[in-house]
């Protein structure tokens, strides 16, 4: 399953700062509808991610019903992004 959408980057405070790109409602309805042939428990889904010039493996976390794609720090550097900045994601879900 692949996917192209925008969103901003937002920051999670815990005992470290998180960084997020939400996942738009559309996209996550057709992820749910593959979530179980995905899922390698707690409900996170491994993706394939590309923002800008950077290619990454991570989780989808599942959030109030949505989805949120974590943005690693080297990603975020390589690409100059902070938090509220407007971002293009090409995504594929990594079916088992």
């Amino acid at each position: 399953m692949r996917f192209v959408f925008a969103g901003q980057v937002v920051e999670w405070r815990g005992p470290a700062p998180y960084y997020f790109v939400p996942v738009p409602d559309d996209e996550c309805a057709d992820i749910r509808e593959v979530a179980a042939m995905a899922t390698y428990g707690w409900g996170v889904i491994p993706v394939e991610a590309r923002v800008g010039a950077a290619t990454f493996e991570t989780s989808l976390f599942p959030k109030d019903g949505g989805y949120l794609l974590p943005l690693k720090s080297v990603v975020r550097k390589a690409e100059g992004l902070s938090v509220g900045d407007g971002v293009t994601v090409e995504m594929t879900v990594r079916l088992r």
